[in-house]
């Protein structure tokens, strides 16, 4: 029987014996990889996903499984990563094989690719941070080895640059016969060191040729994450190699990076003019806007039972950083913790609650100006940040909130919503009331305008 007509049929009863919360936390991104050996190997997103799955539904899932297919198999959970050192292991069996004059399939198929089916263009959030970047793409895509060649695109982690590079890859097998490869840098590496690892006198022409048929008999060559190639020296020359038989035949090259071509120090000069051929574009880091869209996008695609509240969007999107991998954290992070309780409403209060280890600990490294100017009137005051964003009402508390949610106002772009979020969930009136408050007293306390204008000047210059 076919994995995906199996695990499709599994997933179908699953979603009728659980809660929908529960089901799309624990099932929605699950994928039956193969059977083998009477063990059923099933992909999972996430580590408390495989923890979880192992510990409260192993035996329902096995129990399904043996009774579709009349086996008994044991259930085997596995990250997206460890499939792939799998399939490492595969390809050096393979070559064991070639040298030991085994017959290897030559077989051209989806899977060869190394390409992941859900990264495409479809699902690729377009803002003005990326725009430029998805349009090159999208260009090479229609017209390999034509427009651009080769791509480079760099850009800090989680910025979407490897999802760009599957999207290229998934439209031009969808759309033509042209043999498509995507690697990391570490696979390449790897498999040419591996060329090297033979007996004493033996020979290793058989490697060789497996190594070059793998990398230069193809149409498209993507490979990610070419600053892995720093301290290879040896891999870095065969890639040069590699570069110029493919570019010589036309063939579509594309490179991502965490860095540009100019900045990649211990790369020869011949490969950074090689990389400047093409098209050098950079992916910018999303701004609030886009965050919101790609949660949005992200929350359409688990069809949750119930919705996730704008406020909860809008505190996410404004506080975490711009890695979307962390962005899409905190959504299943919330979904994993509303599963547990029974399938609890999610709320503004209860993501303010589940995700501030993950905000405490500044996720993406991005400065928060409101939450600096809530520990600056929180010291002059002598009270905690804590209290500050808290609800109690005693007027040693209320008044400094005031004052803070104030100078948030005058010496930020915050809106008001946005303000009353970082203040434990107040209401936009609340804000807007506080504002209104402070500026009426300072027109009659001079000494409340003089405090004002000193915590100003903190805020200025800290």
């Amino acid at each position: 029987m076919n994995v995906d007509v199996l695990w499709n049929k599994i997933l179908d009863q699953l979603k009728n014996e659980l809660n929908s919360l529960t089901f799309k936390t624990w099932f929605n991104e699950t994928k039956l990889y193969k059977l083998e050996d009477n063990k059923a190997y099933v992909i999972v997103p996430m580590e408390i996903t495989k923890k979880h799955i192992s510990e409260k539904y192993s035996t329902l899932i096995v129990n399904k499984i043996n009774k579709e297919t009349n086996g008994n198999y044991e259930l085997l959970l596995f990250l997206d990563s460890e499939i792939e050192e799998l399939e490492k292991q595969n390809i050096d069996n393979k070559i064991i094989s070639v040298m030991n004059n085994e017959e290897v399939s030559n077989d051209y198929s989806y899977e060869s690719t190394n390409l992941k089916k859900e990264f495409n263009f479809e699902s690729f959030i377009v803002g003005n941070s990326n725009k430029f970047a998805q349009a090159a793409a999208l260009s090479v895509a229609e017209k390999p080895g034509v427009m651009y060649n080769p791509l480079f695109i760099y850009g800090n982690s989680g910025l979407g640059k490897t999802h760009l590079m599957h999207a290229i890859g998934n439209y031009i097998f969808d759309n033509s016969n042209k043999r498509v490869l995507y690697v990391k840098s570490d696979t390449f590496i790897s498999d040419f060191i591996s060329i090297n690892k033979k007996k004493d006198e033996e020979e290793n022409f058989d490697r060789v040729d497996v190594f070059k048929d793998k990398y230069r008999n193809v149409d498209v060559l993507l490979i990610d994450d070419i600053q892995s190639f720093n301290s290879a020296t040896s891999s870095r020359n065969e890639f040069f190699h590699t570069f110029n038989d493919l570019r010589e035949s036309n063939k579509q090259i594309v490179i991502t990076s965490d860095r540009s071509p100019n900045d990649l120090n211990k790369f020869e000069e011949r490969l950074k003019t090689r990389f400047a051929w093409g098209l050098t574009v950079n992916i910018y880091p999303p701004d609030v806007q886009l965050k919101r869209e790609i949660l949005r996008k992200k929350i359409i695609a688990y069809d949750l039972s119930q919705d996730i509240p704008d406020d909860v969007i809008e505190y996410i999107a404004s506080n975490i950083g711009p890695d979307v991998r962390q962005l899409e954290g905190a959504i299943n992070r919330l979904m994993a913790y509303s599963a547990m309780f029974g399938g609890c409403e999610i709320t503004l209060g209860l993501a303010i609650d589940v995700l501030k280890d993950n905000i405490n600990k500044g996720i993406g490294g991005e400065k928060n100006d409101i939450h600096r100017i809530q520990r600056i009137v929180a010291e002059y005051f002598q009270i905690s940040d804590e209290d500050i964003r808290s609800k109690k009402r005693s007027n040693n508390i209320a008044f400094p909130r005031q004052v803070a949610m104030y100078l948030c106002r005058k010496t930020t772009n915050e809106s008001f919503p946005k303000i009353g979020i970082e203040f434990g969930g107040k209401d936009h009136s609340t804000v807007m009331h506080s504002v209104e408050k402070i500026e009426n007293e300072m027109k009659e306390n001079k000494e409340l305008a003089n405090i004002i204008e000193k915590l100003k000047n903190d805020i200025i210059n800290i």
